[in-house]
């Protein structure tokens, strides 16, 4: 059998049968006709390196070709762990060009989750960087799964690796291409778990295909100049370079997220797109040279992973030129919302209405439907959603919820209502909403109190024991420099606004509040010292 006629398995959640697919145009042949059409114009920045379509679209060809002649085909896995770089988008997208599914790995996990990936995505091929070693030398006898030669070194030289353009420099660049179907494999994206072994989630190529259409509605084309400053493991990262790669743009690249050289970029390179996490929202507004650059050539700013609080979305409004698109959407699909938020000042609470041909619905603790304006579970469905968590049929189906016409949604785990305009309001996730006294409580009702206080400038409300309640609220707080406020003064100030049931037992000053590279603060990490054990109580 050649490698692209590998039979791929039946996935756990239907998908569109292939006819009623029209129009599907893969990613990997998208570039090929970019690079026919304009060879010379800038594919990918990075560090001050520039790969035009042409030579992009040929190294891609290289890649594939190499994968290729190690026996790799359509269904097999590659992984990558390394720091953003245009070899490292070039791996992704030449894996693809020859049927290869790509596992980008988290570089913040650990070493022992990362060996738990490895095995279970069943990858061939592992593409390393230097500084990323120690996260796989603990195991690296244990990858009994890579084919021979299948230890790839993007930036290093050690006994059993080969160097990533030593590999590559034996291939043709020649044209290189095999027939891509639209349920074919494109990636997988673990989540972000820390216990146990993290969900794969499965996208196929028809779904991320569907990027470069949807995204013209955000002004996406062959003059987008996009700067990528989140990790390529990140769903959040590869939802708007996807979309850039797609229509023929320009993405600039940086290693890592830096407020200064953000904005040096966006300004110098004359940038019109970026994809942001809140934090990055917050950091840069907030950084005291921000109206100082010139960022007129912005068309469209997005935000997504986490609710950008109604503060900041006014706050980019006012001083940061474009649009501002918020994304809320779960890496399975099934459900997504946009919120325009030029459009909607007067719903900046909001993460906006369902996405196109999306439809929600919001469920009580029974899986019974609720009506407009109630608090439950946000559930969704959408033409195209993930293929399954990979090799985890069970974990899948614990996502599923049938309505009444055995129509398949996506259970989110997220908390919230949809008000009288169609608009969804966002709560808690509903591992994180806090039961006291028997009262559902919503960490970001009171998140959203908190920081209207003057001297409070991020804040994490999270639950903790109490003997009385079962469980009560506590938040962290970071304030203001040069702020003298004091713990007591600022959850006084709260609770005389607050109801009984959501009024502070403490608040906590830290200097900062943990966060994953995403921006998504890490509450899980935040309860544990008050629960373990149950030995500190509030």
């Amino acid at each position: 059998m050649s490698p692209d006629q590998h039979v791929l398995p039946e996935p756990i959640v239907p998908q569109p049968a292939v006819e009623d697919i029209p129009n599907f145009v893969s990613i990997p042949h998208l570039i090929a006709s970019h690079a026919a059409a304009h060879p010379d114009k800038a594919a990918v920045k990075c560090d001050g390196v520039v790969r035009s379509w042409a030579a992009f679209d040929k190294r891609l060809n290289k890649i594939a070709r190499r994968l290729s002649e190690m026996g790799l085909g359509r269904g097999d896995k590659v992984a990558v762990l390394a720091a953003n770089s245009i070899e490292y988008l070039e791996t992704f997208m030449g894996a693809l060009r020859v049927g290869v599914c790509v596992v980008p790995l988290s570089t913040m996990a650990a070493a022992d989750a990362l060996e738990k990936m490895l095995d279970d995505c069943d990858a061939k091929v592992l593409f390393l960087s230097d500084q990323y070693r120690a996260l796989v030398e603990p195991y690296e006898d244990r990858l009994t799964k890579l084919v021979p030669g299948g230890r790839i070194a993007y930036d290093f030289a050690r006994a059993g690796w080969q160097g990533f353009e030593a590999w590559l420099s034996p291939a043709s660049d020649a044209p290189f291409a095999v027939e891509l179907q639209p349920l074919d494999d494109f990636n997988i994206i673990y989540s972000s778990g820390t216990t146990g072994l993290p969900k794969g989630i499965l996208h196929s190529h028809a779904l991320r295909s569907q990027l470069p259409v949807r995204f013209t509605a955000f002004d996406y084309g062959l003059e987008t100049i996009s700067l990528v400053s989140t990790p390529l493991y990140s769903n959040t990262t590869l939802v708007s370079l996807l979309a850039t790669v797609g229509v023929g743009g320009t993405t600039i690249l940086m290693r890592k997220s830096d407020v200064v050289k953000f904005l040096e970029l966006a300004q110098a390179e004359k940038v019109t797109h970026a994809m942001l996490v809140p934090v990055q929202y917050q950091r840069i507004l907030a950084h005291p040279d921000f109206d100082k650059y010139d960022l007129s050539a912005f068309k469209t700013k997005m935000s997504t992973s986490a609710p950008l609080r109604a503060q900041v979305k006014a706050d980019a409004l006012k001083r940061w030129p474009g649009r501002l698109i918020e994304i809320y959407g779960l890496t399975e699909g099934g459900g997504s919302c946009m919120l325009e938020a030029n459009l909607h000042p007067d719903k900046l609470h909001t993460v906006g209405k369902p996405g196109f041909g999306v439809e929600l619905k919001i469920l009580d603790e029974q899986g019974n439907e609720l009506p407009q304006g109630e608090v439950g579970e946000i559930v969704g469905r959408a033409e195209m959603m993930m293929k399954g968590y990979y090799k985890q049929d069970a974990k899948t189906r614990e996502l599923f919820w049938y309505d009444k016409d055995g129509r398949l949604f996506f259970k989110s785990g997220d908390m919230g209502k949809i008000d009288e305009d169609g608009f969804v309001v966002l709560l808690d996730r509903k591992k994180d909403m806090i039961i006291s006294g028997g009262f559902n409580v919503y960490a970001a009702d009171i998140e959203v109190l908190l920081l209207k206080h003057p001297d409070i400038v991020d804040t994490a409300v999270i639950g903790v024991p109490s003997d009385q309640w079962g469980e009560s609220a506590m938040a962290l707080c970071v304030r203001r420099d040069s702020s003298t406020v004091s713990e007591e003064a600022v959850r006084e100030w709260a609770n005389g606004q607050l109801s009984k049931t959501q009024r502070l037992v403490a608040v906590e000053f830290r200097d900062s509040l943990p966060r994953s590279t995403i921006g998504k603060i890490m509450k899980r990490e935040l309860r544990a010292p008050y629960w373990e054990g149950r030995a500190a109580k509030i």
